[in-house]
């Protein structure tokens, strides 16, 4: 899904998801006739001026690949418009729940079609997201190159694009899934889109909190898929997810304070002392680590699982601490990109667990 240079979602993205730049104007080429010019009285004809252009020459605006640039950059800005970082996450989080869901490997069809739902339905949240963000994003210097702000897309376009991803993404998951995943993932969008982006966002300095158990539903569609049912293991891990993303975001909003201030988006390390922000991102991340603990149990999960989770939590833990006592930029910068990281170990590790459980 990676496409040439589209401007980064959240926090510095990498190069093959940055828009491309306008095509130059085509060239023209002029032909330029004889002319002959007559010295009288010997009426002796002088040689051209300008030598005559082939017109059988090709011109260079005219070459394939010229002609084919404008598609890719359109391309280009509706991949841009889904966030791919962000649904990598996701689909981080979503195929594991599936092995532990199974208790072993599930059939490779129900992960496609799981996975293919989940990201066209995060795709379309995220471009609506867009749609509606699109006069803060261009007051933030990290957001002001995506597609709507520079002018690439059309909010209409990128609206029909996104509800066309919503309606496909509700039919593959009912047809191919269950009803119950088809519902979720649907209830996701729908509470980004009118409950975060919408509502608390802009107003509240809890909007990330709350709007974080939107980022937490893709462990409820991928244990539903295989199960047709919930219960109190994906429960308890949505409530990990919910709990993670507070302080992973909190971090990027360190960094970029000067930003959300600038578009008056009232994050807490906006609004707060850096004191009072450290301080609940250690206890938010205590919160997790301890519900982590108890999935194992609540789970059946084995040991390596629990020896995981204890170690990278105590790790995770060690570097809130860190942060707390010494809340420098850089320090939360490193601390969200480790966020990262520790999230697709653990539910890796998760993975591993059953798997080798289940030989």
């Amino acid at each position: 899904m990676a496409a040439p240079q589209v401007s980064p979602a959240v926090d510095g993205r990498s190069s093959a998801h940055r828009g491309a730049c306008d095509c130059p104007p085509d060239s023209t080429v002029e032909t330029v006739g004889a002319t002959h010019a007559l010295a009288a009285p010997r009426l002796r004809a002088v040689p051209d001026a300008v030598p005559p252009v082939d017109a059988g020459a090709p011109d260079d605006a005219a070459r394939p690949s010229d002609t084919v640039r404008p598609a890719r950059s359109k391309l280009a800005a509706y991949v841009a418009l889904t966030k791919p970082r962000i649904i990598e996450l996701l689909l981080v989080t979503t195929v594991p729940v599936m092995v532990v869901a199974e208790r072993g490997l599930p059939s490779g069809w129900l992960v496609l079609w799981t996975v293919l739902g989940g990201t066209l339905a995060a795709g379309g949240a995220n471009a609506i997201n867009m749609v509606v963000d699109r006069d803060i994003d261009r007051l933030m210097e990290r957001t002001r190159k995506r597609p709507l702000v520079t002018g690439e897309l059309t909010p209409r376009a990128a609206l029909t694009f996104a509800v066309a991803l919503e309606v496909v993404a509700f039919a593959l998951l009912w047809g191919a899934v269950n009803l119950l995943s088809a519902v979720l993932a649907v209830s996701a969008t729908l509470f980004y889109v009118f409950v975060y982006t919408l509502w608390l966002k802009r107003t509240s300095t809890q909007n990330i909190v709350i709007g974080g158990a939107a980022g937490a539903m893709p462990v409820l569609i991928g244990w539903s898929s295989v199960t047709g049912t919930l219960g109190w293991a994906p429960v308890v891990l949505f409530g990990v997810i919910f709990l993670w993303t507070p302080p992973h975001f909190w971090c990027l909003a360190v960094r970029y304070r000067d930003d959300y201030a600038a578009a008056e988006v009232p994050m807490l390390p906006v609004v707060g002392t850096m004191r009072s922000v450290t301080t609940q991102i250690v206890v938010y991340t205590a919160a997790m680590v301890g519900l982590s603990l108890v999935f194992a149990p609540v789970a059946s999960m084995g040991g390596l699982y629990t020896v995981a989770a204890v170690a990278l939590g105590a790790l995770y833990l060690g570097l809130t601490v860190d942060l707390r006592r010494d809340p420098d930029p850089a320090k939360a910068m490193r601390l969200f990109h480790w966020s990262i990281t520790y999230v697709t170990l653990l539910f890796g590790a998760m993975a591993i667990d059953q798997l080798l459980g289940s030989v």
